[in-house]
């Protein structure tokens, strides 16, 4: 199967879908034709954080009562070794207007090198992304330790502001990633999808 049709066992929409309490609707109910109120836009973010470290961050910014956009929802992931490129792929399928992977910072991985094999894998599979067109500032990359609560909080305020900028992701995009890219990166495609027990240049 080609790498960029396959999809992860479980949908990961389910992880972003909108709860109605998520939409500000704008100020005047109805018209007088009887219209449903308009809806301001409210972007979808979805953010692969790491177990040991930024999901350590973020339990801790919430124990500090810290503030920040709910926009952005947590996956915890083992290691952020461990997001293969199909699951921000499918991300972006699913209706994120934005991904944002984070993990221990290099040198503090729980797995020893789990962080540099994601860094190696998410550099170069953002290149290929933004031949297709994506906008870099929709596909981030961040390390984030355990005790920096508030470096948490300010990515995810950056990360916000920074979508909100972009607005919606283009109904085109997604389909387009779906389709077999005639790149030089999309032969290194199924390399950095493979799991890393087993690969000999780790």
């Amino acid at each position: 199967m080609n790498a960029f049709t396959s999809t992860p066992t479980q949908p990961i929409l389910n992880t972003i879908e909108s709860t109605e309490d998520e939409k500000l609707v704008t100020a005047g109910a109805s018209d007088e034709s009887g219209k449903a109120p308009a809806v301001e836009w409210q972007p979808k973010i979805l953010a692969f954080c790491c177990n040991w470290c930024t999901y350590a961050g973020a339990d801790l910014a919430g124990l500090n009562r810290m503030e920040y956009p709910a926009d952005v929802r947590l996956l915890r992931v083992p290691c952020s070794g461990r997001v293969n490129p199909q699951y921000v792929l499918k991300a972006y399928q699913d209706g994120c207007d934005g991904v944002l992977v984070c993990g221990c910072h290099p040198g503090d991985c729980h797995y020893s090198t789990g962080n540099y094999f994601a860094k190696r894998r998410m550099l170069i599979y953002k290149r290929l992304l933004e031949y297709l067109g994506l906008e870099p500032d929709r596909f981030i990359i961040r390390w984030i330790s355990g005790s920096e609560a508030g470096k948490f909080r300010d990515t995810v305020i950056e990360v916000a502001d920074r979508i909100r900028e972009l607005g919606p992701l283009s109904n085109d995009l997604p389909n387009l990633l779906a389709e077999e890219i005639p790149h030089p990166i999309a032969a290194k495609f199924e390399w950095l999808a493979t799991p890393m027990s087993g690969r000999e240049d780790l």
